[in-house]
């Protein structure tokens, strides 16, 4: 079982903040800078272009791919880290596309990431073969999946709602139906418990600067599954992903396994920070966090709802049905949150009136969850939010 009070005591959190962001940027593990520094001083500064030998920086993406893959599970050796999620999205729904060259359909939902529809919608411009994004209802997914489908490409939690895909069934029938899938765990690595092995995903990607963890401007991580990937084809063939990067041949040749993933050159001092994230992940049990935020949003939703009523819930009531944040509609939203900051009660805003509440078990706890509920339940019942100063919306929200 995990210590999650020990976990709490791991995080560096700014005093008298509750942190209900960390689904959209982890705080800093206390770890993380003196690991960074010993990147930068005793590895590049000592070691300098001899560290790629020396510290093992080249192989730094697959390794913590491995890492990362007990977190999702992937089988090992099938995680690969580096790039940014959107050039992830890119490679995977690239590849699953060649996978399935009969068909045209890729299948999304309208709550999916807006930076992968846009991806989708741009490697379908450049490709210029006639395939169609169609993009659905989240909850009529399962009955545009049929024979004519190439793709099913979908987060599993709804950015805005929590809302949470079934990616078990939803895998199943696009199998049936003789699609490939590509699944975006942006909002549910480090959240809870995945398992692509036992669902027979065949793509999926993810980032390490939400759950995870590793600081922003983290590196992204794709996933193949081993049946697909002898023939799977990099869309980027970059430097790194040649069989043989140091004979500089002019023609590609694609790497072994899911080293024809890699793109460009590994981010080695965010390595460094994901490398500390991952000393606390390596002690975590996935289904210990689970039920520990299940108790969490459990509380924080009843809270809110006794004594917040003009606060509507938009995430599902069933736990089972979301993933670890929760959801607040309220037409001044965004000056509500921004009233919540003020009171060091830190969550976000998404357009058009969702106030998002993350909940990580490894640095919040019950008594940071009553707090919070008095805060905003101050702000509400007192229409604190309803100052000039709260309505300046800022650049990130």
């Amino acid at each position: 079982m995990t210590d999650f009070a020990a976990t709490k005591d791991m995080f560096h959190l700014p005093e008298g903040m509750i942190y209900l962001d960390g689904n959209s940027l982890g705080p800093l593990p206390k770890a993380t800078a003196a690991r960074v520094a010993r990147a930068v001083t005793d590895e590049w500064g000592e070691k300098v272009i001899t560290g790629w030998n020396r510290a093992g920086w080249m192989a730094q993406p697959t390794d913590y791919g491995d890492r990362i893959g007990r977190l999702i599970g992937a089988e090992a050796g099938h995680v690969v880290l580096g790039d940014t999620l959107s050039i992830k999205v890119y490679q995977a729904l690239a590849a699953a596309i060649d996978l399935v060259p009969d068909r045209r359909v890729i299948l999304t939902d309208s709550g999916n990431f807006p930076s992968d529809i846009y991806m989708a919608e741009g490697l379908i411009k450049s490709l210029g073969r006639g395939h169609e994004l169609r993009v659905v209802a989240p909850e009529d997914v399962a009955n545009h999946i049929n024979d004519d489908l190439a793709v099913l490409m979908l987060t599993q939690v709804d950015y805005r709602t929590g809302r949470l895909h079934d990616m078990a069934a939803l895998t199943e029938k696009a199998h049936a139906a003789g699609a490939v899938t590509v699944w975006d765990l942006a909002h549910t690595a480090g959240a809870m418990a995945v398992d692509l092995q036992g669902c027979r995903a065949d793509f999926a990607v993810g980032c390490t600067y939400k759950y995870l963890d590793a600081g922003p401007g983290a590196p992204a991580f794709i996933y193949v599954a081993p049946r697909h990937i002898d023939n799977c084809q990099p869309a980027l063939s970059g430097w790194l992903g040649h069989e043989a990067p140091f004979a500089f041949d002019l023609d590609y040749r694609p790497g072994t396994g899911i080293e024809r993933m890699r793109v460009g050159t590994p981010p080695v001092l965010q390595l460094a920070a994901l490398d500390a994230a991952l000393d606390i992940w390596d002690r975590v049990d996935m289904d210990a966090l689970r039920a520990a935020s299940i108790t969490l949003t459990e509380q924080f939703i009843a809270g809110v709802e006794a004594t917040c009523p003009m606060l509507a819930l938009a995430s599902p009531r069933d736990p089972q049905a979301r993933g670890s944040q929760v959801s607040f509609a309220f037409e001044q939203g965004y000056a509500a949150m921004q009233a919540c900051i003020a009171r060091n009660v830190v969550g976000d805003f998404r357009a058009p009136d969702i106030m998002r509440f993350g909940f990580c078990p490894l640095f919040i706890d019950a008594g940071d969850v009553d707090k919070a509920v008095a805060v905003l339940a101050d702000i509400m019942q007192n229409n604190l939010w309803d100052d000039p100063v709260y309505k300046q919306v800022s650049r990130v929200t």
